[in-house]
Order: structure tokens, then sequence, then C-alpha cells
């Protein structure tokens, strides 16, 4: 019989092709086009940092402008090895010969809409023929001129693929083997469904582009119109994909790109065969995200938000207590978070026990043990619940309002049971006792 009462004891899923996986980021790149925000060079260099401590293979970024060039020789000049920055160039020359001006870069982006409605209403173009001209030309110019290319396939979940994009990445491979494919699900509307065929199942394209095109390397860069970008990210994955391109907090354009967080976790912790990732800076990460660039992080969203270790209702406090292992899916220290146990309307005795241990080893300085049937501790649950029940309180109890409770009925109140036939001070001064804490049978002081 199989046990599992540990993180440990739960087996990790298996990637049924086996092949190594890797992240390329585009926070400041795809993110950075947020609207609301504005991503300055010193952001985008904090932001490199981050991705570096995490261990994140690339990273792309616009060269267009004076401050994208500028963000660019900071983070080169902290001289890491990774994330490798790489450029973005829509599919002209004059764009490829911006990246080729920006030393150090050996690798570039093109942009190539294949879907109709881009290619016809965006662009202008007058037919397909004369999309993929313009991309083939492009893709050529890069390759002539030393740069390893990524072939970024824009709209492709609502294209004609087999009639166009398919033999459009053949000519592709031809003129670079090594060309990374990147599908774009660029509004959302690809599926992880096996048996989904034109033009939305990712793994059916996935799995034309690896097995009928041979092509080596293909990655994902999936939008989240339709809540699906991490599940395709990670179908990508399952059906033989080797990279995704994410943005953390999925951060982007309407509502945003598949989460670098989430990935990261469901890699590190699900997938077996994952440790080159380092996941501890992660609520640092999204707190300077907050605080300097101003996106606001829900409190309960996944991996980072506030509540993700924080129990309030009676059964889960209880549970995590005696065992984390019981309600959270994995250890706080992982993501660089902090379990918290809070009072509020649905709080049991146990978490409401937790606190006030707490508040009184704060007061005292000693581990103390509070029993869950003593009188005082009921007495404060009773006036919790009264501000709840009269609608007086739409907050949680906030440790400082414990630890005047605690104040009040553990420190003023008298401390000595009745059963213990103590005498008046007033009747004998020289049998009162001294310790209050130590004739109580309720409270357990240990040094």
């Amino acid at each position: 019989m199989k046990i599992y009462r540990d993180y440990d004891d739960l087996p990790k899923i298996k990637l049924p092709l086996g092949q190594e996986v890797s992240i390329s980021d585009s926070t400041i790149r795809d993110g950075a086009q947020m609207p609301g925000i504005v991503v300055r060079s010193h952001h985008k260099v904090k932001i490199y940092e981050y991705l570096h401590r995490i261990g994140i293979e690339k990273l792309e970024t616009f060269v267009y402008n004076e401050r994208d060039r500028k963000a660019i020789k900071l983070m080169q000049d902290l001289g890491y090895e990774f994330p490798e920055i790489t450029g973005w160039a829509r599919a002209n020359p004059a764009d490829i010969d911006m990246v080729l001006n920006v030393d150090g870069i050996e690798e570039t982006g093109i942009l190539m809409s294949v879907s109709d409605p881009h290619i016809f209403d965006k662009m202008g173009l007058k037919s397909r023929e004369a999309a993929e001209k313009k991309y083939l030309d492009a893709l050529q110019y890069a390759v002539d001129h030393g740069l390893r290319t990524r072939a970024h396939i824009e709209d492709m979940t609502r294209a004609d693929n087999y009639n166009f994009v398919f033999p459009l990445v053949k000519q592709i491979m031809d003129i670079d083997p090594d060309c990374t494919i990147r599908i774009c699900d660029t509004i959302g509307f690809g599926v992880p469904f096996e048996g989904v065929d034109e033009p939305y199942g990712l793994p059916a394209i996935i799995k034309h582009l690896r097995n009928e095109l041979n092509v080596k390397n293909i990655e994902t860069h999936c939008h989240d119109d339709f809540g699906l970008a991490v599940p395709n990210s990670i179908a990508g994955y399952w059906y033989g994909a080797n990279w995704s391109n994410v943005t953390f907090l999925g951060i982007g354009e309407r509502a945003g790109n598949a989460e670098l967080e989430k990935i990261l976790l469901f890699l590190m912790r699900r997938i077996e065969g994952f440790d080159k990732y380092n996941l501890e800076c992660l609520v640092e990460f999204a707190q300077f995200m907050e605080k300097e660039i101003g996106i606001r992080i829900p409190r309960n969203k996944s991996v980072v938000g506030k509540n993700v270790f924080a129990h309030e209702s009676g059964i889960h406090t209880a549970g995590v207590i005696k065992n984390p292992f019981t309600y959270e899916p994995y250890p706080p220290e992982i993501v660089g978070g902090k379990r918290t146990f809070l009072v509020g309307d649905s709080s049991g005795i146990e978490v409401l026990r937790y606190k006030v241990q707490e508040a009184l080893n704060e007061l005292m300085n000693v581990h103390i043990e509070v029993d869950k049937n003593d009188k005082r501790l009921r007495e404060i649950q009773a006036d919790i619940q009264k501000l709840y029940n009269e609608d007086k309180r739409v907050s949680c109890i906030s440790d400082e309002e414990i630890l005047a409770y605690v104040k009040k009925y553990f420190m003023f109140n008298p401390m000595v049971s009745k059963d213990m036939h103590r005498q008046d001070e007033d009747d004998n001064p020289q049998e009162a006792p001294t310790g209050k804490f130590s004739r109580d049978p309720h409270l357990h002081g240990v040094d």
C-alpha cells in the first residue's frame, strides 16, 4: 500500500518524450507592453538579475530606442552567462540591422504574422505569397549576417496551417535548420487537447512540426485570453516542444502571457528530473514588481500571492498546524514565501490557540503552551465571534489585536484556577504565588 503523508512521498510525472526543456523570458519585451506601466532601464536590469538568480536560459528584448540599448549595455556589464540576451525584429532588414548594431547579441526573433487578418488587414499585403517572401527574405538576411534565429509564427492558432504555415516552416528550415519555431497563440485560441486539429490544437501543431517537418527547436508563446496560457505551455512540453516563452506574473498586453512562476513551479515540483532552477526569490521578485513597477498582485495569485500560505478557516489551520502537507502543496521556502495564520470569522479554536501562544511567547520570551479548553482562550474566541455576529468586523483580527486580547485575559486576569484553593494575598501574604504561570494548570512554560 502506498502512503502519501509527506511531499517526498508523492511521485513525479515523466515527460513522455524525455526531452530537455528550457525557458525564455519576455518580461522586458512583451511584458513591458502591458497597458498602464512603464518599465524603465534600471527596472529591466533588476528583472534580468532576478532571472539570473532563478537560472532562466534566455531573455528577449527590443533594441529600437536609446533606453532599450542602455538597458542591454547595463545587463551585459553584469557579466552573467545567462540569461542570454537576444533581440527581436520585424521581418525587414532595417530591424535586423538594429539588432546587428548591438554588440554581444547573437540571436534574434523575427516576427512572421501568418493569419489572414494579420497578413491582409494589419500588414496590408496583397497575398500570402507576398508575406512568405517577406519573411523568408528577412530570415535569409539574418542568417547571412551570422545571427541565430527564432521564427515568431504570429497568430498560428487562427491560421491556415496545412496550406500556408507548414509549407512556410519547411522553407524556414531549409534556410536555417536550427531555427527555433515559436508557435504564437496570439489571442489565446489554442487548446491543449489531443485530437483537436486545425487551427487550435497545440498538440497537433507540435507533433506535425516535430514528426513531419523535423523541427529541432519548438517553442510555445501563449496568451491568456481564455485562461489557457499555462496549460497550453505545459502541453507544449508534453507533446515535444523544448522551449516555452513566458513573462513573470504573466504581464503583457490584454490578459497577458503564460506566467513564468507557474511554469517553473510545475516543472520543479511535479516533473521528474528538474533541479536546475532556483525559485527562492520568486516572492521577492513579485514584491519588486508590485512596488517598483506598479503591478497589482491579487492576494490569491498562485505561487506569489499573499494568501498562498495564509490560513484562516478552522479545518485548514488545524490541519496545517499538525502537518503542513495536509493543505499546503509545497513548502513556503521553496518560493521564498512565509506561512501565516489568520484569525477571522471562519477560524476555529486551534488557530486562535496558536496565535495566543505566539503572543504569549513574544510577551514572556519563553515557549508557552495553552490548553485548548482554557477558559480565557474561549473568552477571547467569544469576543471575536461577537464582532462578526454583530457585523462589526469585515476583516481578520490583527496580530496587534490578538496581543491586546492576551494582555487583557492572560496578563491582567487572575492566573490561578479556583480549584487550586488559592488564598487571597491579603489573608496570607507570605504564601502569595510569585510565578503566575507556574501554578496555572492550563499553561505550561518551557525555558
